[in-house]
């Protein structure tokens, strides 16, 4: 009898453990005004290089992928406050952000931009900004990186909600220039019928405002989140999954 109780208690743990296991679910924070990275498809539906890298980190892990949508610069207080697990929106891993939260292994590099008309003088030369109007996204770290080294010197700068909203403004001459990332101005705004006449006036790589690449963000001392996010990311590189997705995205290669 005893014998048959205790088989039955460990089945009965081992279905348990199975069935959480099955359940467990990763919630990713994303801010989805942000292509070729992350944005909305016309039926409302999250699309983007994130949306399915990060759908390919849970298949690999087997959890169930959340995402929870919020503005930029609302990701890092809402991580913190539990409202999902780590951010996954093209957060470069700055010092700065590293004193509040854990970073996965780098996801991919890409520059900053200036983006101005074809005909504008403008370049990343200070004498040419000062008193002019510079667009950034809030909590970026263009906006950092405008805000510590142009600001200072007599450039003003405007802060948008995010990247999405600075182009109308842009177009409309009511903005001189933007500072945003290279690969999303190109696909976002370059390379569409409104960025028509604008181009990429400077490349801006600053390791200590501007980070040394992107990560996925997570609570410090998360460890369990963070082993498994990097083993799936390692296994999505070792069995070819990662350089798929990168090519559908990207003409050039974003991570080194």
């Amino acid at each position: 009898m005893k014998r048959t109780l205790s088989l039955a208690l460990l089945l009965s743990l081992g279905a348990f453990s199975q069935l959480t296991a099955a359940q467990q679910t990763l919630r990713f924070g994303v801010d989805p005004t942000f292509p070729p990275f992350e944005s909305k498809a016309s039926d409302g539906s999250l699309q983007g290089f994130d949306i399915e890298l990060g759908n390919a980190i849970c298949a690999q892990a087997k959890v169930k992928c959340q995402w929870v949508q919020i503005g930029f610069d609302g990701s890092i207080p809402a991580l913190q406050a539990k409202k999902f697990d780590a951010i996954l929106s093209a957060m470069s891993m700055t010092e700065k952000r590293r004193q509040q939260v854990a970073f996965s292994n780098m996801l991919y590099v890409t520059p900053s931009a200036l983006l101005t008309p074809a005909n504008s003088t403008l370049t990343e030369d200070i004498s040419t900004l000062r008193g002019k109007n510079i667009g950034v996204a809030q909590g970026t770290i263009q906006e950092t990186y405008a805000k510590s080294k142009w600001a200072p010197q007599g450039v003003n700068i405007v802060s948008y909600p995010n990247q999405m909203e600075i182009y109308p403004d842009l177009v409309a001459g009511r903005l001189d220039a933007s500072l945003a990332n290279a690969v999303s101005a190109e696909q976002g705004f370059l390379g569409t019928p409104e960025g028509k006449g604008y181009v990429n006036k400077a490349t801006l790589d600053d390791k200590e405002l501007l980070g040394n690449g992107v990560g996925i963000g997570l609570r410090k001392g998360d460890e369990a989140n963070l082993t498994l996010i990097n083993s799936a990311l390692a296994e999505l590189h070792k069995n070819g999954t990662y350089d798929k997705l990168a090519k559908k995205y990207f003409t050039f290669k974003v991570y080194p």
